[in-house]
């Protein structure tokens, strides 16, 4: 028997589809880096053409909301296929820092914090600080998914158990996509607000900014839409994401905004619903 016969058949096809989901991280590395370019070109000229620098903030926003679509398929793709490595799981956790973690911080900086706050004052110092927190917490998260993904056993006594439907705290991806959709939502940078609205504006994206970084590194439960499809009514489900997509391309500014605040905020609801749920009643104690 010839060698090419003992060959498993279509050999060659499943060593290509291994390229597949990489090429997808690679995608998103690219957003991530037009995004801190987008961000970096908008804040040379948010003082002297605040509308230029709005074309940029929403190029860059756009690029982010990009990256999150690549990073979604490059996961479903190489678990269809069954084509998961351990080098491309590591590359895809170094292209979510670079691209929900690092653009988030750079539009934010450029569109927000740094165009409305003095280098001198302490509201900038406080809003780098946080921008930098924010950064440090997403690291964070995404070491401790790699750590409960690798090791799915409780490694320390009260570490929650990890299960393919729920993340543990908030996603990174997420919350970058929350960030770039409020800029997409409203292109201008905030300095062009007059310096009250701007500063107000400025104080609660700081506090967004903050809110982020402490649900990422929460055990709030997060659905992972991973079984999304996977069951019987996909006719439905082909429907729904037919509907969802066509309202995207209509009114993006809109359904943008209210798709990723609804899933940043459906972890908190969950938990206050669970803690309602399960609060003992209160028994009269007689006198």
């Amino acid at each position: 028997m010839d060698e090419a016969d003992t060959k498993p058949p279509h050999s060659g096809i499943k060593k290509g589809l291994y390229v597949i989901p990489t090429a997808f991280t690679a995608a998103n590395v690219g957003m991530g880096f037009l995004a801190v370019i987008y961000s970096i070109r908008g804040f040379q000229v948010v003082a002297t053409d605040p509308a230029a620098a709005a074309s940029y903030f929403d190029y860059a926003a756009i690029a982010i909301g990009l990256a999150i679509l690549f990073d979604t398929l490059d996961g479903r793709i190489a678990r269809m296929t069954r084509t998961a490595t351990e080098i491309g799981v590591q590359f895809d956790s170094l292209a979510d820092v670079l691209t929900f973690g690092i653009a988030p911080i750079a539009l934010m900086f450029s569109w927000g914090i740094g165009a409305v706050y003095h280098e001198s004052s302490s509201q900038y110092g406080l809003g780098v600080f946080l921008l930098f927190m924010y950064l440090m917490c997403g690291a964070f998260r995404l070491a401790r998914f790699n750590l409960q993904s690798t090791r799915p056993r409780v490694l320390i006594e009260g570490t929650p158990k990890v299960d393919k439907k729920n993340f543990v705290g908030l996603p990174i991806p997420p919350a970058a996509g929350l960030m770039a959709s409020l800029v997409h939502f409203a292109p201008m940078p905030l300095s062009s607000y007059g310096e009250g609205t701007a500063r107000f504006y400025a104080a609660l994206l700081m506090l967004l900014i903050a809110c982020l970084g402490v649900l990422m590194v929460s055990t709030l439960r997060y659905s992972s839409m991973k079984t999304v499809g996977t069951g019987r009514r996909n006719l439905y489900l082909v429907l729904v994401i037919a509907a969802v997509g066509m309202l995207i391309w209509l009114y993006s500014r809109y359904m943008l905004l209210i798709l990723s605040g609804a899933y940043v905020s459906h972890g908190v609801f969950w938990y206050v619903f669970g803690l309602m749920r399960h609060r003992p009643a209160h028994k009269d104690v007689e006198a």
